[in-house]
């Protein structure tokens, strides 16, 4: 196991400060990809930053509206079991609930899903065959090996890896906002801008950048939102 120096965030603003000036720090919440990540060694974060103390980033909360925001530290089993969010959105609670195992649903957040990394076998292989994701610029080896379940639309020449949240495909659909906190302040991305197509960059999925923590998920009221399901 790779060796890693563990804290824990007193505040917001100290924790986006000190991300984006430690190019060797990850944050960490729940940790079920993350430490999955480090065994396979395909991330070796020096230090973790635990932000599970971090305010207000656990709730869910329903707008008078019919809308919805999820903060970021909110557990995938929580929010599948809200009686708001099985009422107005049953497709959210039902795309987590094929996701994982009940015990991985106990601990991942709703930003570590949204933050998950490709399942793909050559990028998790801890052999280290070529894998542009893992070492930009080695080649692919998914391209004319093992792809079965891989991307048929949105690949590039350097990866065809896909994302594996299921929560992703039903946050598009409902055209979702992710409120992003940085050293700049706070903004909105739409969910459908926050992954990003390999293109010839497939070693970035997001949006994201260094100091940048995800604090919510907005889901605006929708009137076929009660109608929308997952399978």
């Amino acid at each position: 196991m790779h060796p890693f120096a563990l804290s824990r965030a007193e505040d917001p603003a100290t924790a986006i400060a000190t991300h984006a000036r430690d190019p060797q720090l990850a944050f960490i919440a729940g940790g079920t990809d993350l430490l999955g990540l480090i065994k396979d060694r395909a991330a070796l974060p020096e230090r973790l930053l635990d932000i599970n103390g971090l305010p207000d980033m656990a709730r869910i909360e329903a707008a008078p509206d019919g809308g919805l925001r999820i903060g970021a530290l909110a557990r995938m089993s929580d929010v599948a079991a809200d009686p708001a969010v099985r009422r107005h959105f049953p497709v959210v609670a039902e795309a987590l609930l094929s996701s994982a195992s009940g015990q991985l649903r106990n601990m991942a957040s709703i930003g570590g899903n949204m933050m998950q990394r490709t399942r793909c076998a050559y990028f998790r292989d801890e052999d280290d065959l070529p894998c542009n994701k893992r070492r930009p610029g080695s080649g692919c080896s998914a391209l004319h090996g093992l792809n079965r379940n891989h991307a048929i639309v949105g690949w590039s020449d350097d990866c065809v890896a896909t994302n594996p949240s299921d929560l992703a495909v039903a946050l598009v659909a409902l055209d979702a906002i992710v409120v992003v906190r940085g050293t700049a302040g706070e903004r909105a991305i739409p969910f459908d801008d926050f992954h990003r197509l390999p293109g010839n960059t497939p070693e970035r999925d997001n949006a994201l950048g260094r100091g940048d923590l995800i604090v919510a998920i907005e889901v605006p009221t929708r009137a076929e939102g009660r109608a929308s399901h997952y399978s």
